[in-house]
């Protein structure tokens, strides 16, 4: 409770200062989203770069010079970085974003998806939401800060990552380049929730990812022909390592943001969920609840790590014993808990040496950001400003975003998008995807807020 009247403090004393601030044009920040939305910036082809020069063509429109902008190829994509240089010695705040978007094909969508199209309140297009909103509202919030002659104390660095959705190569480029910054708000994750009667519900605030892992479970035997069998069969020996697999279940755990965040979640959910998560928040070791947690996949990612066979492969021949047989064991590792451990503890529970665990070498573990009292401070006045006492939840995301590399480099990441929008309008990654017009001017006000204050 310390750390939340910390925040709370500090968010009374940031709303009480003057305040000058000066939000972007709401039809500028549209136009931005639009011309986003039609530079097609999926995988293979080839577009990220030219989006890249759009955003530098912008920002030196309002008068950033040619030496602020560094837009950097790699392979047929790019990252991109623009600085507003600060008038202080202290590290630099970076706002992270993604110009990639994921494929999506004209003939199953209503409208060309990479045609924007403004009807009946909305912005239709493929990455309107996921995640050119908020990048468009960051852009068009440095170009009006450097318009205002805005002189921050911490420099402002916006980084755009170009492979979001697949590889995240040019996120591990920035956020090695960029490993000494206090800390990073991206744009591409949290943000808040409005219900269905559009009155705004929370707001989430994302300081926290499971880690991303995939392990393959290999067994090999000699084989022969399948009139002659042996006691030992691959797949009959790969099939009880992943019942064992499947039944198992990881120890629960507990961090800051769940300690926090799910007594908020629970008073908004309501019901015996809702009951199952303030016990489990009270007590992690409480039975019923985490019983009733695990029952729920909605949730169930929220107190530990879980794994889960996702692909088997196995033998080469019809009338064969199987030489052969692997299967992928997806985990999505609870912050904070090694990779290896979590190889180690799979290895215990088959419980068979003739069965190899590999982990894939691009698995890396993360922990969650701490909850800084100034940025919670900034993020509740900006959201309070628009929907005023609105709960706002610190929470963990089961997915992974360019948040999680920055966190491996030990830069503090926090997810503070600034569009509010109601479930049943989130379309991103799926068809005939979306965003709310009217979402556009409050989310350059927050972007301004946030900026405005966290960089002094």
């Amino acid at each position: 409770m310390r750390l939340v009247s910390a925040f709370l403090a500090s968010a009374a004393l940031l709303a009480a200062a003057p305040v000058h601030a000066r939000p972007a044009d709401t039809e500028t920040a549209k136009k931005i989203l639009k011309d986003s939305i039609a530079i097609p910036t999926v995988e293979g082809r080839g577009q990220v770069p030219k989006l890249a020069a759009y955003y530098a063509s912008v920002l030196k429109a309002a008068g950033y010079a040619d030496s602020d902008i560094e837009i950097t190829p790699i392979g047929e994509t790019a990252t991109f970085a623009a600085t507003l240089a600060g008038t202080g010695k202290g590290k630099p705040i970076v706002l992270l974003g993604h110009m990639d978007v994921v494929e999506a094909d004209p003939k199953d969508w209503t409208r060309d998806p990479f045609v924007p199209v403004e009807e009946n309140g909305y912005i239709f297009g493929r990455g309107s939401e996921d995640n050119k909103f908020d990048v468009s509202m960051m852009v068009a919030t440095m170009a009006q800060l450097k318009k205002d002659g805005f002189k921050p104390r911490r420099s402002i660095i916006l980084l755009l990552s170009g492979d979001e959705e697949t590889s995240m190569m040019t996120t591990r480029a920035l956020a090695a380049k960029y490993k000494g910054a206090e800390f990073a708000l991206n744009g591409d994750g949290g943000g808040g929730t409005i219900g269905e009667d559009g009155k705004p519900k929370y707001y989430g605030l994302q300081a926290g990812e499971k880690t991303y892992a995939d392990f393959t479970l290999e067994v090999t035997n000699p084989g022969g022909h399948s009139s002659r069998p042996s006691d030992t069969n691959a797949i009959v020996q790969l099939s009880t390592a992943l019942a064992k697999v499947g039944a198992y279940r990881f120890k629960p755990q507990q961090n800051e943001l769940t300690k926090i965040g799910m007594p908020i979640v629970a008073d908004q959910v309501g019901g015996d969920i809702g009951a199952a998560l303030k016990a489990f928040a009270a007590n992690p070791a409480d039975p019923a609840a985490i019983a009733k947690i695990r029952s729920d996949p909605e949730y169930v990612g929220q107190i530990g790590t879980t794994c889960v066979p996702t692909l088997v492969k196995g033998g080469h021949a019809e009338n064969a014993l199987p030489q052969r047989a692997t299967a992928n064991i997806n985990c999505r590792i609870f912050p904070g808990v090694a990779v290896e451990t979590v190889r180690a503890e799979l290895e215990k529970v088959i419980a068979d040496p003739a069965i190899k665990v590999n982990t894939d070498p691009d698995a890396s573990a993360s922990d969650a950001s701490p909850l800084r009292p100034d940025v919670m401070a900034a993020v509740t006045k900006a959201v309070h400003a628009r929907a005023p006492g609105l709960p706002i939840i610190p929470s963990m995301s089961a997915g992974a975003t360019d948040s999680y590399h920055f966190r491996i480099q030990g830069v503090p990441s926090y997810g503070v998008a600034g569009l509010f929008s109601k479930a049943s309008d989130s379309f991103a990654h799926g068809l005939n995807e979306r965003a709310p017009v009217d979402a556009i001017a409050p989310a350059l006000a927050h972007w301004d807020s946030l900026l405005r204050d966290l960089s002094k």
